[in-house]
Protein backbone atom coordinates (compact mmCIF):
# COMPACT_ATOMS: atom_id res chain seq x y z
CA UNK A 1 0.00 0.00 0.00
CA UNK A 2 1.28 3.11 -0.73
CA UNK A 3 0.30 6.22 1.25
CA UNK A 4 0.16 9.82 0.62
CA UNK A 5 -0.70 13.09 2.31
CA UNK A 6 -0.76 16.63 0.92
CA UNK A 7 0.25 18.53 3.99
CA UNK A 8 0.53 22.32 4.95
CA UNK A 9 0.37 24.24 8.12
CA UNK A 10 -1.56 27.13 5.77
CA UNK A 11 -5.42 26.85 5.20
CA UNK A 12 -6.68 27.79 2.42
CA UNK A 13 -4.24 26.15 0.04
CA UNK A 14 -7.01 23.04 -1.45
CA UNK A 15 -5.44 20.94 0.42
CA UNK A 16 -8.23 18.79 0.92
CA UNK A 17 -9.45 19.24 -2.42
CA UNK A 18 -6.24 18.18 -4.00
CA UNK A 19 -6.17 15.18 -1.20
CA UNK A 20 -10.01 14.48 -2.61
CA UNK A 21 -8.70 14.47 -6.32
CA UNK A 22 -6.35 12.97 -5.84
CA UNK A 23 -8.32 9.62 -4.26
CA UNK A 24 -11.19 10.13 -6.48
CA UNK A 25 -8.73 9.62 -9.71
CA UNK A 26 -7.09 6.56 -8.20
CA UNK A 27 -10.53 4.79 -7.41
CA UNK A 28 -11.61 5.92 -11.05
CA UNK A 29 -8.64 4.25 -12.16
CA UNK A 30 -9.75 0.96 -10.25
CA UNK A 31 -7.56 1.29 -7.11
CA UNK A 32 -8.55 0.54 -3.51
CA UNK A 33 -8.26 3.26 -2.32
CA UNK A 34 -8.79 4.57 2.04
CA UNK A 35 -9.06 8.34 3.00
CA UNK A 36 -7.78 8.76 6.35
CA UNK A 37 -9.63 12.54 7.57
CA UNK A 38 -7.32 13.82 10.47
CA UNK A 39 -8.49 17.35 10.24
CA UNK A 40 -10.54 18.43 12.82
CA UNK A 41 -13.12 20.93 10.85
CA UNK A 42 -13.93 17.35 8.91
CA UNK A 43 -14.28 18.79 5.43
CA UNK A 44 -13.49 16.00 4.16
CA UNK A 45 -15.37 13.40 6.11
CA UNK A 46 -18.30 15.92 5.33
CA UNK A 47 -17.54 15.95 1.06
CA UNK A 48 -17.47 12.29 0.97
CA UNK A 49 -20.85 12.00 3.23
CA UNK A 50 -19.58 10.06 6.04
CA UNK A 51 -21.29 9.67 9.16
CA UNK A 52 -19.43 11.50 11.86
CA UNK A 53 -21.75 11.10 14.82
CA UNK A 54 -21.47 8.47 17.68
CA UNK A 55 -19.39 6.32 15.08
CA UNK A 56 -15.67 5.55 15.05
CA UNK A 57 -13.19 8.20 13.67
CA UNK A 58 -9.73 8.58 13.43
CA UNK A 59 -9.00 9.91 16.22
CA UNK A 60 -10.64 6.57 18.09
CA UNK A 61 -7.65 4.69 15.59
CA UNK A 62 -4.86 6.72 17.49
CA UNK A 63 -6.25 6.51 21.24
CA UNK A 64 -6.26 2.33 19.94
CA UNK A 65 -9.86 2.63 20.84
CA UNK A 66 -11.07 1.49 17.22
CA UNK A 67 -9.21 -0.16 14.18
CA UNK A 68 -9.19 1.01 10.89
CA UNK A 69 -11.71 -2.34 9.67
CA UNK A 70 -13.56 -0.83 12.43
CA UNK A 71 -13.73 2.48 11.85
CA UNK A 72 -13.68 2.28 7.90
CA UNK A 73 -16.78 3.69 6.63
CA UNK A 74 -17.20 1.90 2.65
CA UNK A 75 -18.63 4.61 -0.01
CA UNK A 76 -19.24 4.36 -3.39
CA UNK A 77 -15.62 2.77 -4.74
CA UNK A 78 -13.43 3.92 -2.15
CA UNK A 79 -13.90 3.92 2.18
CA UNK A 80 -13.19 6.49 4.71
CA UNK A 81 -12.23 6.79 8.13
CA UNK A 82 -13.97 10.26 9.27
CA UNK A 83 -12.72 12.87 11.57
CA UNK A 84 -14.15 13.70 14.57
CA UNK A 85 -14.40 17.29 16.31
CA UNK A 86 -12.52 16.03 19.13
CA UNK A 87 -9.46 15.63 16.99
CA UNK A 88 -8.10 18.96 17.51
CA UNK A 89 -7.60 17.76 21.01
CA UNK A 90 -5.29 14.93 20.08
CA UNK A 91 -2.47 16.02 22.12
CA UNK A 92 -4.47 15.36 25.38
CA UNK A 93 -6.25 12.08 24.35
CA UNK A 94 -3.36 9.98 22.84
CA UNK A 95 -1.15 7.87 25.02
CA UNK A 96 2.27 9.46 24.81
CA UNK A 97 3.86 5.86 24.39
CA UNK A 98 4.42 5.73 20.80
CA UNK A 99 2.50 8.78 19.98
CA UNK A 100 4.26 9.58 16.69
CA UNK A 101 4.08 6.26 15.15
CA UNK A 102 0.16 5.33 16.18
CA UNK A 103 -0.99 6.22 12.40
CA UNK A 104 1.84 3.77 10.71
CA UNK A 105 1.15 1.37 12.86
CA UNK A 106 -2.68 1.32 12.69
CA UNK A 107 -2.26 1.34 8.99
CA UNK A 108 0.30 -1.54 8.44
CA UNK A 109 -2.73 -3.70 9.56
CA UNK A 110 -4.85 -2.94 6.46
CA UNK A 111 -1.49 -2.80 4.30
CA UNK A 112 -2.85 -5.35 2.04
CA UNK A 113 -6.60 -4.56 1.85
CA UNK A 114 -5.94 -1.30 -0.37
CA UNK A 115 -3.47 -0.08 -2.73
CA UNK A 116 -3.48 4.02 -1.54
CA UNK A 117 -4.09 5.34 1.70
CA UNK A 118 -4.56 9.37 1.27
CA UNK A 119 -4.14 11.23 4.20
CA UNK A 120 -5.71 14.43 5.35
CA UNK A 121 -4.52 16.64 7.93
CA UNK A 122 -5.16 19.81 9.18
CA UNK A 123 -3.86 23.28 8.60
CA UNK A 124 -1.05 22.87 11.15
CA UNK A 125 2.48 20.44 12.37
CA UNK A 126 0.87 19.40 15.48
CA UNK A 127 0.88 15.18 16.49
CA UNK A 128 -1.71 14.97 13.97
CA UNK A 129 0.39 15.43 11.04
CA UNK A 130 3.34 14.38 12.45
CA UNK A 131 1.39 10.89 12.70
CA UNK A 132 0.26 11.39 8.91
CA UNK A 133 3.78 12.03 8.04
CA UNK A 134 5.27 9.41 10.02
CA UNK A 135 2.84 6.82 8.05
CA UNK A 136 2.96 8.50 4.80
CA UNK A 137 5.81 7.37 1.73
CA UNK A 138 5.11 9.93 0.04
CA UNK A 139 3.58 13.98 1.21
CA UNK A 140 2.52 16.50 -1.40
CA UNK A 141 2.93 20.13 -0.87
CA UNK A 142 0.11 22.66 -1.95
CA UNK A 143 0.77 26.49 -2.21
CA UNK A 144 -1.25 28.91 -2.27
CA UNK A 145 0.52 31.19 -5.41
CA UNK A 146 1.53 33.96 -2.97
CA UNK A 147 4.47 34.88 -0.98
CA UNK A 148 2.80 34.39 2.40
CA UNK A 149 2.11 30.90 1.43
CA UNK A 150 5.53 29.87 0.54
CA UNK A 151 6.58 31.05 3.56
CA UNK A 152 5.03 27.94 5.02
CA UNK A 153 6.78 25.73 3.25
CA UNK A 154 10.07 26.29 4.93
CA UNK A 155 8.52 25.60 8.01
CA UNK A 156 6.95 22.52 6.74
CA UNK A 157 10.21 21.22 5.20
CA UNK A 158 11.94 21.51 8.64
CA UNK A 159 9.34 19.14 10.02
CA UNK A 160 9.71 16.86 7.26
CA UNK A 161 13.15 16.89 7.72
CA UNK A 162 12.98 15.84 11.41
CA UNK A 163 10.64 13.06 10.74
CA UNK A 164 12.83 11.55 8.06
CA UNK A 165 15.65 11.72 10.93
CA UNK A 166 13.73 10.64 13.81
CA UNK A 167 10.02 8.88 12.99
CA UNK A 168 10.46 8.00 9.28
CA UNK A 169 13.78 8.02 7.07
CA UNK A 170 11.71 7.03 3.80
CA UNK A 171 9.66 10.01 3.59
CA UNK A 172 9.61 11.17 0.02
CA UNK A 173 8.60 15.08 -1.12
CA UNK A 174 6.94 14.71 -4.68
CA UNK A 175 6.89 18.23 -4.95
CA UNK A 176 5.51 21.17 -4.31
CA UNK A 177 1.87 22.23 -6.55
CA UNK A 178 1.00 25.73 -6.91
CA UNK A 179 -2.61 26.16 -6.13
CA UNK A 180 -5.26 29.47 -7.14
CA UNK A 181 -2.05 30.24 -9.50
CA UNK A 182 -2.80 32.28 -12.74
CA UNK A 183 -0.35 32.76 -15.04
CA UNK A 184 -0.98 35.33 -16.66
CA UNK A 185 -0.85 37.61 -14.01
CA UNK A 186 3.02 39.75 -14.02
CA UNK A 187 3.26 38.14 -9.82
CA UNK A 188 2.98 34.59 -11.25
CA UNK A 189 6.85 34.33 -12.68
CA UNK A 190 8.18 35.29 -9.38
CA UNK A 191 5.89 32.93 -7.42
CA UNK A 192 6.79 30.25 -9.23
CA UNK A 193 10.71 31.02 -9.44
CA UNK A 194 10.78 31.52 -5.68
CA UNK A 195 9.00 27.79 -5.37
CA UNK A 196 11.71 26.51 -7.46
CA UNK A 197 14.60 28.14 -5.80
CA UNK A 198 12.55 26.72 -2.41
CA UNK A 199 11.95 23.18 -3.79
CA UNK A 200 15.75 23.44 -4.61
CA UNK A 201 16.21 23.83 -0.71
CA UNK A 202 14.32 21.06 -0.03
CA UNK A 203 14.94 18.72 -2.23
CA UNK A 204 12.32 18.73 -4.82
CA UNK A 205 10.83 20.37 -7.57
CA UNK A 206 7.21 22.23 -8.36
CA UNK A 207 5.17 20.51 -10.28
CA UNK A 208 4.87 21.28 -13.93
CA UNK A 209 0.88 21.33 -13.27
CA UNK A 210 -0.56 23.75 -11.67
CA UNK A 211 -4.28 24.29 -10.25
CA UNK A 212 -5.96 27.69 -11.64
CA UNK A 213 -8.21 30.04 -9.22
CA UNK A 214 -12.02 28.44 -10.17
CA UNK A 215 -15.40 29.68 -8.66
CA UNK A 216 -16.69 25.86 -9.16
CA UNK A 217 -14.11 24.93 -6.32
CA UNK A 218 -15.89 26.96 -3.93
CA UNK A 219 -19.13 25.71 -5.33
CA UNK A 220 -18.37 22.17 -5.01
CA UNK A 221 -17.12 22.94 -1.40
CA UNK A 222 -20.27 24.20 -0.55
CA UNK A 223 -22.89 21.57 -1.55
CA UNK A 224 -20.14 19.30 -0.26
CA UNK A 225 -19.05 17.17 -3.43
CA UNK A 226 -16.38 16.19 -4.83
CA UNK A 227 -14.54 18.36 -7.36
CA UNK A 228 -14.51 15.31 -9.83
CA UNK A 229 -17.98 14.62 -8.89
CA UNK A 230 -19.57 18.54 -9.28
CA UNK A 231 -17.84 19.72 -12.05
CA UNK A 232 -15.70 17.02 -14.00
CA UNK A 233 -15.49 18.42 -17.20
CA UNK A 234 -14.24 21.82 -15.64
CA UNK A 235 -10.78 23.75 -16.91
CA UNK A 236 -9.93 23.23 -12.44
CA UNK A 237 -11.06 19.31 -12.97
CA UNK A 238 -8.43 19.20 -16.14
CA UNK A 239 -5.47 20.96 -14.07
CA UNK A 240 -6.05 18.21 -11.37
CA UNK A 241 -5.68 15.47 -13.45
CA UNK A 242 -2.55 16.85 -14.97
CA UNK A 243 -1.00 16.95 -11.55
CA UNK A 244 -2.09 13.61 -10.37
CA UNK A 245 -1.02 11.60 -13.96
CA UNK A 246 2.02 13.70 -13.23
CA UNK A 247 2.20 12.84 -9.38
CA UNK A 248 1.60 8.59 -9.99
CA UNK A 249 4.11 9.12 -12.69
CA UNK A 250 7.02 9.85 -9.71
CA UNK A 251 5.20 7.50 -7.14
CA UNK A 252 5.07 4.65 -9.19
CA UNK A 253 8.20 5.27 -10.46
Amino acid sequence: MITLAAASQKGGVAKTTTNLAIGAKLAEDGARVLYIDLDPQMNLSNTLKASTAGVPSSLDVLTGEATIVEAAQVIDNYAVVPASRLNGKADDLMPSVGKDYRLRKALEAVADDYDYAILDTPPALGTLTVNALTAASWVVIPAQADAYSLDGVTDLAATIQAIREYTNPDLQIAGILLTRYNPRTSISKIIREDAEAMADEIGTRVFKAWIREATVVKEAQAVKQPLFEYAPSSKVAYDYRFFIDELLEEVNG
